[in-house]
């Protein structure tokens, strides 16, 4: 009788066990569902992040060329629906965003007497925002200010 009891108590404790690892796999499952639906729901509304961009820089002024580099990306704070915004992140704007410096109001530095010079960046999202094909806006650029300065080009 003793042996049986053995017995019957190891059955007992073999189907705990694998009660208790499916009942975990169980909630393991629904919870990972539910955050998915979370996730989707998210997605739906609006949102704020900030995205680091590639830049190029066109159209120098004749016979000039950039004494220091200018940084090759910028931060855009962007603003719109979740799934614009996880669009715009996964594919990796592949174009750069262009400042020409025929179309941009860049100013001389009064307070230096030398070529030295700066753009305010909030005058460049209009045009970044009509360059881009998605429903993302951007917001803000950080950089606020792109300090350069100009040289005679060697030829």
């Amino acid at each position: 009788m003793d042996n049986n009891d053995a017995i019957r108590s190891e059955n007992l404790t073999k189907k705990g066990g694998s009660l208790i690892k499916r009942n975990g796999l169980v909630f393991a499952f629904f919870f990972l569902l539910s955050f998915i639906f979370w996730y989707l729901n998210s997605l739906g509304k609006n949102l704020e992040t900030s995205i680091k961009c590639p830049v190029t820089y066109a159209n120098l002024p004749k016979n000039m060329e950039l004494d220091k580099d200018l940084p090759p990306k910028l931060s855009f704070f962007m603003t719109g629906p979740g799934y614009s915004i996880l669009r715009f992140k996964i594919s990796g704007k592949t174009d750069p965003f262009v400042i020409d410096f025929s179309k941009v109001g860049y100013k001389h530095l009064t307070s230096v007497k030398s070529n030295n010079y700066y753009i305010v960046t909030s005058g460049l999202i209009a045009d970044f925002n009509s360059s881009m094909k998605s429903s993302c806006r951007i917001t803000s650029i950080k950089p606020d200010t792109l300090f350069f300065s100009f040289r005679q080009a060697s030829e």
